[in-house]
């Protein structure tokens, strides 16, 4: 089987659901291709189709929100939007692209190449099966406008807002978001910090702050390290924000136990060593954290579907969440200290998490591109396409 992921880089969150379907993909002996189909105009389109999102979402959030709050008043499945409109130039490129390059299926954990299979399909243009995966807890504006084959959403609770916004319900899996084959091991937290040279009697806590690095993390962090005073370590994960990076190191440098990294692919392996997770509520990380059942606190969201990721966790008791920073620490503290706060948070973590999403994906994949093979009676004739 071989399959085409389709992602874009508008943060990280994307990416690393392509990264591990394509992993597991071929972890059971398939073929899989990660593409940005924006990188079939060129280089360039792709670049600045990313870089407008996360400028955008870092420096000036309220106006995300605002459009996203637009984009939800008047996202509709009677009619396209001026997002669906602006994919269907990709159409040709990535048409172009299938016809030269043989694949038995499409998966695509992002709304713009979505858009782009529902134009190839409205032109009556060959393609193959097409896998849509969600990556946040809601049904964010513009997927029901979308014509793909299969939806994999996070969890059963989220099929009647999807219904309710037209999504088919036949067409709906909730499987849970795939994340790495690393987030679905749980190796002993003492022998994690041990690896990472941490000391294994003090609570470990893990901030991050997504791949770009949003929010105020060098505020949150001065206030967390003002309360902890029995040598607690601190993990810092600023992604790809070099700015903070920076201006941490130079701050903590004399702070044995203040920890400071850039974007890093050993996600997992802090996460293991951790015993509270600071992040802010993208959906990877959320369930990453969910999978590894680490205690979690929500930080500032980027207004939109963030917002709805920090509301769904809260209210099921899978993280707690605040928009204040001096709440958000005493939050993390509490998990840290009381075991029966912490313990009843990993309880519940384990009966929402979906730790094999990413394989049970894989059988979904396989179901489907098995019905395209021909027949014993067609033995000798060309596979359909």
């Amino acid at each position: 089987m071989k399959v085409l992921i389709l992602s874009c880089s508008t943060g990280g969150g994307h990416n690393a659901a392509g990264k591990a379907v394509k992993e597991r993909l071929e972890f059971e002996g398939h073929e899989a291709v990660l593409l940005d189909p924006f990188t079939l105009s060129s280089e360039r389109t792709a670049r600045i189709v990313g870089n407008a999102y996360i400028k955008i979402a870092s420096h000036i959030p309220s106006f995300f929100g605002f459009l996203y709050k637009l984009g939800g008043a008047v996202s509709s499945s009677r009619h396209k939007s001026p997002v669906y409109y602006a994919n269907t130039l990709m159409a040709k490129h990535l048409k172009r692209f299938l016809t030269k390059n043989h694949f038995d299926a499409i998966v695509t954990p992002h709304l713009f190449p979505a858009e782009m299979i529902t134009c190839m399909k409205r032109r009556n243009m060959e393609i193959p099966p097409a896998i849509a995966v969600a990556t946040d807890y809601t049904c964010i504006p513009f997927w029901e406008e979308t014509q793909c084959d299969y939806y994999i959403l996070p969890h059963p609770d989220l099929i009647t807002e999807n219904t309710d916004r037209g999504l088919p319900k036949d067409k709906l899996y909730p499987i849970g978001i795939p994340v790495g084959m690393a987030f679905s091991e749980k190796p002993d937290k003492s022998k994690a910090k041990t690896r990472l040279h941490l000391p294994a009697d003090k609570p470990v806590f893990l901030i991050m702050s997504g791949s770009m690095g949003f929010g105020k993390i060098h505020l949150f962090v001065f206030e967390l390290t003002r309360k902890l005073i029995h040598d607690e370590q601190l993990i810092i994960i600023c992604g790809n924000n070099q700015k903070m990076y920076r201006i941490l190191k130079r701050t903590y440098k004399r702070n044995k136990n203040v920890h400071v990294t850039g974007y890093t692919d050993h996600v997992s392996e802090y996460m293991d060593a951790s015993d509270v997770i600071f992040t802010k509520p993208g959906g990877l990380t959320s369930t990453e954290a969910l999978v590894k059942n680490i205690p979690i606190v929500h930080t500032a969201a980027i207004p939109g579907c963030e917002t709805k990721n920090s509301e769904f966790f809260a209210a099921r008791g899978l993280s707690l969440a605040s928009e204040h920073i001096h709440t958000q620490v005493s939050q993390g503290i509490t998990l840290a200290e009381n075991k029966e706060i912490r313990d009843a948070m990993i309880s519940t973590q384990k009966k929402y998490a979906f730790p094999n999403a990413s394989a049970d994906l894989v059988k979904i994949l396989a179901e489907i591109t098995k019905e395209r093979l021909p027949q014993k009676e067609d033995a000798g004739k060309e596979p359909m396409r």
